[in-house]
């Protein structure tokens, strides 16, 4: 599904930025709103997205994950963010250590680094500025829906692969690209 580049505005300046714990709010207020859920168009193939209006200059998503797809890894670009399952099931994999933003292209992750959890409709998770991870829906069957949000909006994301416990920068995405 090709969407229309966003328009980006800034918040204005008296607006206080939104808090991870405030875009975590607003991602599970989102998620319950089965209308909007319902909106969504499903494609078999290939995730789909509907801009949403988020709290205080954010940028939020509606997401819909057909069985097997995911993200690959990747971070936001400095951005705090939150996102939740509003329909069928997601499992997030992340990484618990703050991984350098500049001046590498392959890391050796240490032991014990890994963490995975599941989000189920209405579960979600708030993370910050330096999180580094991969959303996956592992259904064979069945299509997920999520709600994000992050502040700033996105100014850029890194995207991973990984082997093992090598972690390497494929590439670095602006927003121009995401259409």
């Amino acid at each position: 599904m090709s969407l229309p580049v966003p328009v980006r505005t800034p918040a204005p300046a008296s607006a206080t930025a939104p808090t991870p714990a405030q875009l975590l709010d607003f991602v599970r207020r989102t998620a319950a709103d089965t209308a909007l859920v319902a909106s969504l168009p499903l494609d078999p193939e290939g995730r789909t997205w509907v801009r949403l209006d988020g709290p205080g200059g954010s940028e939020a998503w509606l997401i819909g994950w057909p069985p097997g797809t995911g993200t690959g890894w990747h971070d936001h670009g400095g951005s705090h963010g939150a996102f939740a399952a509003a329909a069928g099931g997601l499992t997030e994999q992340s990484l618990a250590v703050r991984l350098p933003t500049e001046g590498w292209k392959t890391l050796e992750l240490a032991d014990g680094v890994d963490r995975e959890r599941r989000l189920t409709p209405g579960r979600g998770r708030a993370f910050g500025e330096h999180h580094v991870h991969q959303v996956l829906n592992e259904s064979s069957d069945a299509h997920a829906i999520s709600v994000h949000a992050y502040f700033p909006p996105l100014p850029l994301m890194r995207r991973y692969s990984r082997t093992g416990a090598v972690l390497r920068l494929e590439q670095v995405e602006r927003p121009e690209e995401w259409q």
